[in-house]
C-alpha cells in the first residue's frame, strides 16, 4: 500500500514560536448578520460574532459581555439601553440579540468585551452598527406606505421604463434611506447620481413568493430645496422575454417590472418624512430599447433625455404611472454580499478585420459586462458579440453557448449588445441588467469606425464575497487551477450559485453542492448560500420534491432532480455549519429536510433509489445511477440525523440514524463484493464514492481504498470520472493513504485533466474533459471545481471538525508530496487566520501552523499526533532512509 507519508516522518522539533508580548486579548472585526454596518435589517435575533485579535500561545476567550443601544456614546462607555448582558461565560464568538425588541427604521450601535484565558477583560472593540429596516412580519409587508407602480402590464413592451418624482426639502437633514423593492431589476438616482455599486439589484427570487428590498442611505445625496427621484427598471428574471428551453419567458410570475419605494427623511429637529412611490409619479421609456439578463442589452442613445433624474426636467411630456399589485405578500430585506464590478480587466489585444469589424480579446474568461467608447456619426449601429472561443478564421464563435437558445426572430442575438450611437464625441456604453460570459468581443459596425485596444474593457462582475483563502505551491499548474476554479466560483455566484454565466445561467443545484467546500474554503460565501437555500424553500412542494435549478418557472421538477443533484437541501447547511460553527440555516431547513428525505423513503422503501442523472459528463465509464444517488440518499439521511441530535429531537435522531444505517445497508448489499473490496464493475466512481461518503465498512476500506489505486492506476493515472466522481476520487484516495496518488491525478497535465485545461489556455474550469467535445463544453463551468477544496484538505491539510464547528477545533493533516517543494495555505476561519505551511530543504521539510486564538487544533504528522492550543508553531521533519 502506498502511504500517505512514503518514508518514515523523524519529528526533529516542535518549536511553539511566540511573537511580540501583547497584553491584551482585544476584540475585533465585529459583524452583524455576517455583514459590516449592515442597513436595512429584517430579523429581530440577528447575529452578532467577533474576533479576538491575540497572538499569545495559548490564547482563548473564557467569558464576553455585548453592549447594544441607540446611543453611539453611551455604547462606546459601556452602556446600552437595548442589551447589556453583563458577564457570560463562554469561549463562543457568535451569538443571536436577545435584548429589547428592536424598533424598525433605528441604527443600533454595539461593542463588545472578552475575558482572556488569565480571566483579564479586554478594552471594549471598536463601537460598530447595524440598522433595522421595515421589520415586517413573516409574510407581511405593512411597514410600507409606498404604493406598487410601474407605466405598463404589458409585457412584450421591449423600452425600459423611466419613472421620476420631485419633492422639496426646507428643513435640516439628519438621515436619509431610500427602501425600494423591485419586481425586475432597477438603478436608483437622486439629482441625477447613482446611487451606490451594486448591479443587477435585487437578487432573483422566485418573484411570486418572495420579494426583495434593498436599503440605501442618500442622506449626501439629498438637498435643500428641490430634489429629484430616478428609477430605471430592467427585466432581469420577472420579464423574461428571450425564448429558451427552460420557459422562463412563460412564468406564473411574469408581469412587466414594478416597484415600491420610501425614501424616509428623518431631519435634526426629530421629525420624519416619507417620501413615496404613487400616482404623483411620471414615467416615460428610456434608451434601453431592449434588455435581456439572458442574451444581452440594446442602447439607442439617441433617446436619452439629459437630466432626466434631475430636478429641473421638464417631464411635461412624461405619461402617468398605473397601480400594480404586489408581486408577493412576502417583502423581505436582502442581506447579503451585493452584485458588484469586481475587477477591471482592460483588453489584451485586438484584431482588425477592417473599419467595420473589430475582436477584442481580454486575455481571461471572465463573467461580467463590456464598457466600449466611440466617436461615430449619429445612427451608427455597434453590435457587440460576446463568446468564449474563437473560430479558425478569428470571429467570435457561439456555438458552444448558444445551444440551449430557441430565438423568435433574429432581433434578440445570443450574447449580443446592441449600441446605437448619437453621435457625441466619445460616447461609451455599457449594459445594465445583463451580464455574459466571454472572453473575446466581436465589435461589428454599420459604418466605418476607428477603435483600438483601449477602446473595449471588461468588467468582472459577481457576488462581492470577501476572500478568506490563499493558496500557492512550488507547481505553477497547481496554482492555476486554484485560480482558475476560484474565477469559475466567482463567474458563477449572482446572488445564487449557477453552473456557467453564459448558456444557461441557471442555479443548478447539483453543480452548487460539489463546489460549496471550494466556496467556502476561499471566499465567505454564507448569506449568499443562506439567501439561496430560502430559495429552495420557496420551490419545496409540500410533498418534499425539490426542482434541479432553483429558482424556477417551473423547469426541473420531472428531470434531473434527484438526490444527487437537489441534496443542497441537506449538504449545503451542513457545511455552513461544519464551517461557520452557525446552526441557523441547518434548523431553518430541518424540516425542508425531513420532507424530502420522507419523500424519497417513500418512493424507494428498500433504501436504494435510481432517482437522479448520475455521474454526468464521465471521461468513459459510467457508473450506476443507483449507487450514486443512495449514497446521497444515505448522506441525506445521516446529515438529518446528525441535526436531529444537535436540535434535540431525539425520536427523530434514532429515527433517521436507522434509516441511514438500512441505506447503508442496501448499497452494500447489492454493490459490494466483500470478499474482493470492489464495488460494481470497480471503476474509479464506484470505487471511490462509497469511500468519501462513508458507506464503505471500517473493516474493508483498506482493502477498498486499495482497489481504488489499482484501478486508477489501471487507468494510466488518469482520471475515468464525471461530475460526482470528482468530488470523491482526490478524497477518496488521499484520506486512506493515497495522497501521492492523489496528487498525481491533480497535477496532471495530459487528457483527461484539469491541468490538461491549463495548459491549452483555460482560465476558468470547463465543463468537460475533452476541450474539443461537440456538446457540453461551456468554458466557465463550476461543477468540476471540488479540486480547489481538495488542494486545501490535503495539501494544506485543513478540516473542520463537525464536534466543534467553524474551526473552533481544527483537523489539521498535511500531505508533504515528493514532487513538491513548498505549499503555503491560509483560510480566515470565524476565529481568525489558520496557516499551514511547508518548505521542503534537502531532506528537511520546515512545517508551519498557526492556530487563531480561542481555537484548538489536532495535528497528524505521520504516525505522530499533536494537540495545539492556539499559537504559531514551527516543526522540523526530517525523513529517514
Amino acid at each position: 500500500m502506498q502511504s500517505a507519508i512514503r518514508l518514515k516522518y523523524i519529528i526533529l522539533l516542535l518549536l511553539p514560536v511566540t511573537s511580540f508580548a501583547q497584553q491584551h486579548c482585544i476584540p475585533v472585526d465585529l459583524q452583524c448578520e455576517y455583514l459590516k454596518g449592515p442597513l436595512g435589517i429584517d430579523v429581530a435575533h440577528p447575529r452578532l460574532s467577533w474576533k479576538l485579535q491575540d497572538t499569545r500561545n495559548g490564547a482563548k476567550q473564557t467569558a464576553w459581555q455585548l453592549i447594544v443601544g441607540a446611543d453611539s456614546l453611551a455604547v462606546s462607555k459601556g452602556t446600552g439601553n437595548s442589551w447589556q448582558t453583563g458577564q457570560v461565560a463562554s469561549a463562543a464568538q457568535l451569538t443571536t440579540y436577545q435584548g429589547e425588541p428592536l424598533q424598525p427604521f433605528t441604527r443600533y450601535y454595539y461593542t463588545v468585551q472578552v475575558w482572556d484565558h488569565n480571566n483579564q477583560p479586554s478594552p471594549l472593540a471598536t463601537v460598530n452598527s447595524f440598522e433595522t429596516g421595515m421589520m415586517n412580519p413573516p409574510g407581511g409587508a405593512h411597514g410600507w406606505q409606498g404604493a406598487w407602480i410601474s407605466d405598463s402590464r404589458d409585457i412584450a413592451i421591449k423600452q425600459a421604463p423611466y419613472f421620476r418624482k420631485t419633492f422639496t426639502i426646507s428643513k435640516k437633514i439628519r438621515s436619509a434611506r431610500a427602501y425600494i423593492a423591485v419586481a425586475g431589476l432597477y438603478e436608483l438616482y437622486f439629482n441625477g447620481k447613482k446611487i451606490g455599486d451594486h448591479r443587477l439589484d435585487p437578487m432573483y427570487t422566485r418573484f411570486d413568493r418572495r420579494t426583495l428590498y434593498v436599503t440605501h442611505d442618500i442622506t449626501s445625496q439629498l438637498q435643500n430645496g428641490k430634489n429629484a427621484i430616478g428609477v430605471l427598471l430592467g427585466n432581469g428574471w420577472y420579464n423574461h422575454q428571450s425564448t429558451a428551453v427552460w420557459y422562463f419567458h412563460e412564468a406564473p410570475w411574469r408581469n412587466r417590472p414594478t416597484f415600491c419605494m420610501d425614501v424616509r427623511i428623518t431631519y435634526e429637529d426629530g421629525s420624519v418624512e416619507t417620501i413615496t412611490s404613487g400616482k404623483d409619479w411620471k414615467t416615460a421609456l428610456s434608451p434601453v430599447i431592449f434588455n435581456s439578463i439572458y442574451t444581452g442589452e440594446h442602447y439607442d442613445a439617441r433617446l436619452e433625455q439629459p437630466g432626466w433624474s434631475e430636478p429641473g426636467f421638464d417631464d411635461k411630456k412624461w405619461k402617468e404611472v398605473i397601480y400594480r399589485s404586489a408581486p408577493s405578500t412576502n417583502i423581505v430585506a436582502q442581506v447579503m454580499q451585493p452584485v458588484r464590478a469586481v475587477e477591471t480587466i482592460p483588453a489584451q489585444s485586438i484584431r482588425v478585420f477592417n473599419d467595420t469589424c473589430y475582436v477584442f480579446d481580454l486575455g481571461r474568461n471572465i463573467a461580467g459586462v463590456s464598457n466600449i467608447t466611440v466617436k461615430a456619426p449619429a445612427g451608427t449601429v455597434l453590435r457587440l458579440k460576446h463568446g468564449e472561443r474563437l473560430r479558425p478564421d478569428g470571429h467570435v464563435d457561439l456555438s458552444n453557448i448558444d445551444v440551449h437558445y430557441r430565438p423568435v426572430g433574429t432581433a434578440d442575438p445570443f450574447g449580443t449588445d446592441i449600441f446605437i450611437t448619437s453621435g457625441k464625441e466619445n460616447e461609451s456604453f455599457e449594459p445594465r441588467f445583463n451580464y455574459k460570459g466571454f472572453q473575446y468581443v466581436e465589435v461589428t459596425s454599420s459604418a466605418p469606425v476607428t477603435l483600438t485596444k483601449e477602446s473595449l474593457t471588461g468588467y468582472f462582475m459577481h457576488s462581492d464575497v470577501p476572500p478568506v483563502g490563499q493558496f500557492t505551491t512550488s507547481n505553477p499548474t497547481i496554482n492555476k487551477i486554484w485560480r482558475a476554479t476560484n474565477n469559475s466560483y466567482l463567474s458563477n455566484l449572482y446572488g445564487y450559485p449557477t453552473d456557467c454565466p453564459q448558456r444557461e445561467k441557471n442555479g443548478w443545484t447539483g453543480d452548487a453542492h460539489i463546489a460549496v467546500e471550494t466556496g467556502l474554503y476561499s471566499f465567505d460565501g454564507i448569506t449568499v448560500y443562506e439567501k439561496w437555500l430560502a430559495d429552495h424553500q420557496d420551490e419545496q412542494q409540500a410533498n418534499g420534491v425539490l426542482p434541479a435549478i432553483i429558482p424556477t418557472s417551473g423547469w426541473g421538477y420531472e428531470w434531473a432532480n434527484g438526490p444527487d443533484w437537489t441534496s443542497t437541501i441537506a449538504i449545503i447547511p451542513w457545511n455552513i455549519y461544519l464551517f461557520y460553527g452557525d446552526t441557523t440555516l441547518l434548523s431553518r431547513c430541518y424540516e425542508n429536510i425531513k420532507r424530502y428525505v420522507d419523500h424519497i423513503d417513500q418512493l424507494y422503501p428498500t433504501g436504494l433509489t435510481t432517482w437522479g442523472l448520475g455521474d454526468w459528463v464521465p471521461v468513459k465509464s459510467k457508473s450506476p445511477v443507483e449507487l450514486t444517488s443512495s449514497i446521497y440518499y444515505f448522506t441525506d439521511a445521516r446529515i438529518l440525523a446528525k441535526a436531529a441530535g444537535m436540535f434535540g429531537r431525539k425520536a427523530d435522531a434514532e429515527k433517521y440514524a436507522a434509516l441511514a444505517t438500512k441505506i447503508r445497508n442496501a448499497i452494500n448489499n447489492k454493490y459490494l463484493n466483500a470478499a474482493t473490496g470492489i464495488y460494481g464493475n470497480g471503476v474509479q466512481t464506484e470505487l471511490s464514492f462509497p469511500l468519501c461518503w462513508g458507506v464503505v465498512p471500517d473493516t474493508l476500506v483498506s482493502k477498498v481504498a486499495a482497489n481504488l489505486a489499482k484501478r486508477v492506476q489501471a487507468d494510466s493515472n488518469h482520471l475515468d470520472v464525471g461530475l460526482l466522481g470528482t468530488k470523491s476520487i482526490l478524497n477518496a484516495l488521499s484520506e486512506n493513504g493515497y495522497a501521492e496518488l492523489a496528487y498525481t491525478l491533480a497535477a496532471r497535465e495530459t487528457y483527461p485533466s484539469w491541468g490538461w485545461w491549463i495548459v491549452n489556455g483555460a482560465t476558468t474550469l470547463y465543463e468537460n474533459w475533452k476541450i474539443d467535445a461537440a456538446n457540453d463544453i461551456s468554458m466557465n463551468h463550476i461543477m468540476f471545481g471540488e479540486i480547489g477544496a481538495w488542494l486545501y484538505k490535503a495539501l494544506g491539510g485543513i478540516k473542520p471538525d463537525a464536534g466543534s464547528a467553524g474551526f473552533k477545533h481544527i483537523l489539521l493533516q498535511p500531505y508533504f508530496i515528493k514532487s513538491l517543494n513548498q505549499v503555503e495555505v491560509t483560510h480566515e476561519s470565524p476565529y481568525g487566520t489558520i496557516v499551514s505551511s511547508w518548505k521542503r530543504s534537502g531532506r528537511k521539510i520546515v512545517y508551519t501552523v498557526v492556530v487563531p486564538p480561542n481555537s484548538t487544533a489536532t495535528l497528524t504528522l505521520g504516525n505522530k499526533v499533536h494537540e495545539l492550543v492556539s499559537g504559531r508553531y514551527s516543526f522540523d521533519v526530517s525523513r529517514s532512509r
